[in-house]
């Protein structure tokens, strides 16, 4: 699995012209998910994710997580995360996981950050076309991906 993870003042999703979901103070997480992926790897992005530090202390350094300062979380699916771009100039996505797989997983990661959170997190509509918007807090973007968790 990877992600990208913006920290943001807010953000939200809107599908065919309505705001489908929107949060304040937190992060925007993209999530790409590939057919070798599993429910382990989910579980450790999550526990990534909600003890990250990237929020300020009351000193201006980066030393809080969402959890300290009850920030929300929005989570959009984004297949293109999983691009390859070795050969040529047109990406592939034949690593991104079917459906099957990939819904499944969407589906824990997002409850695994609810259950840990301890709110419901946002999200958009698994393959949707979605417009995302975003107010970029730092700005502060971070990238994971499970096959590099060392």
């Amino acid at each position: 699995m990877r992600i990208v993870i913006q920290r943001v003042q807010h953000a939200s999703v809107t599908i065919r012209s309505e705001v489908r979901s929107a949060i304040g103070r937190g992060f925007l997480i993209l999530v790409g998910i590939g057919e070798d992926d599993t429910p382990e790897d989910a579980e450790w992005l999550a526990r990534k994710v909600v003890n990250l530090r990237v929020f300020d202390d009351a000193e201006g350094v980066m030393n809080r997580s969402i959890l300290d300062v009850g920030g929300q979380i929005l989570v959009v699916s984004q297949f293109t995360l999983m691009a390859s771009y070795k050969k040529g100039n047109r990406p592939s996505w034949i690593r991104a996981a079917r459906h099957e797989v990939s819904i499944p997983l969407y589906e824990t990661f997002c409850g695994l950050l609810s259950q840990q959170l301890g709110k419901q997190v946002a999200t958009g509509e698994f393959g949707a076309d979605m417009k995302v918007e975003l107010l970029n807090d730092g700005p502060v973007t971070i990238w994971m991906d499970t096959k590099n968790k060392e």
